[in-house]
C-alpha cells in the first residue's frame, strides 16, 4: 500500500507556531546553533517506496530564522507494484527572513524511481542557504531512476530553474561527460542574499569537478559532481564556507 504524507513547519520570530509530521515525515525541534530555529525531520519508517507521495511544506514567516535539517539520509526504494514515488517540497521565506534547508542525503537505491520537486519562493528581501545532494546508488549497487526539480522565485520573479534526470529510466546521456561523467554522487547550493546586489560574486571553478555561477538575481549556485557523498559534501561545505555563510 502507498503512502500520502505532508509535513508542516511554520515558523516566526518567537516560535514554531506550526510543526506538524505526518507518517514517514516526523519532525523534531532541535537545539540551533546559532540564532533562530532548527527543526530535524526524522524518517519514521522507510520511505519514500514506490507509489508513495510525500511533501514537506517549510514557511519562514517575516524576521524568522529557520534551519530545517535531517537526522539521516532518505533513501528511495522500489515497491511492490514499480509505480514511480513522489517528493515535494515547497519553502516560503518572508521579508527579512532567514531560511537553512540543509538535509541529508537523497539515495537513489537499485529498481526505484523518484521523481523530486523543489519550490521555493522568496520574498525580496529574504535570504536562503539551499543545499541539495542526489546519490545514485547505495555501495555496489547500480542506480535508480531519479528526477529532480528545483525552482526558485524572489519577489514573484524566477531566479532558477533546473532539473535533472538520471539512473536506467533517464533520457539517454546522463552518464556521458557532459553531465555525470560517471560520477555518482551530484549536488547544488543556491545562497540568496540581497547583499549579493552591492557585493557580487565572480564565477569560479572550485576545483576539477565544481563551479561557482553567480545567477540574474543576489544569487549563487554551486554545482558540483564527485566520487561518492564524503567527498561532495566537502566540495560544497567549502563552498559554504568560502561564501561565508
Amino acid at each position: 500500500m502507498s503512502v500520502q504524507a505532508t509535513a508542516r513547519i511554520v515558523a516566526t520570530p518567537g516560535g514554531l507556531p506550526v510543526l506538524a509530521g505526518d507518517g514517514p515525515l516526523a519532525l523534531r525541534r532541535t537545539r540551533a546553533t546559532g540564532p533562530g530555529h532548527r527543526v530535524t525531520v526524522v524518517g519514521a519508517m522507510s520511505a519514500p517506496l514506490g507509489g508513495d507521495r510525500l511533501a514537506i511544506e517549510a514557511e519562514a514567516s517575516d524576521g524568522a530564522r529557520l534551519t530545517v535539517d535531517s537526522a539521516a539520509a532518505t533513501i528511495a526504494l522500489p515497491g511492490r507494484t514499480g509505480a514511480r514515488a513522489h517528493y515535494d517540497v515547497t519553502l516560503t521565506v518572508g521579508e527579512d527572513a532567514v531560511l537553512r534547508w540543509l538535509p541529508e542525503q537523497l539515495i537513489a537505491a537499485q529498481g526505484s524511481e523518484l521523481r523530486m520537486r523543489t519550490r521555493v519562493e522568496l520574498a525580496a528581501t529574504a535570504r536562503l542557504v539551499l543545499r541539495e545532494e542526489q546519490i545514485l546508488g547505495r555501495y555496489g549497487e547500480r542506480p535508480g531512476t531519479l528526477t529532480t526539480r528545483l525552482t526558485v522565485h524572489r519577489a514573484q520573479r524566477p531566479l532558477l530553474d533546473t532539473e535533472l534526470s538520471c539512473g536506467p529510466g533517464a533520457p539517454g546521456g546522463w552518464d556521458g561527460p557532459a553531465v555525470l561523467a560517471g560520477h555518482r554522487a551530484v549536488g547544488q547550493l543556491i545562497v540568496v542574499d540581497p547583499e549579493y546586489d552591492d557585493i557580487p560574486v565572480d564565477a569560479r571553478s572550485l576545483g576539477p569537478a565544481a563551479v561557482l555561477t553567480p545567477l540574474a538575481g543576489p544569487a549563487v549556485l554551486v554545482t558540483a559532481v564527485a566520487e561518492d557523498a564524503r567527498a561532495l559534501r566537502g566540495v560544497l561545505d567549502e563552498a559554504l564556507a568560502q561564501l561565508h555563510r
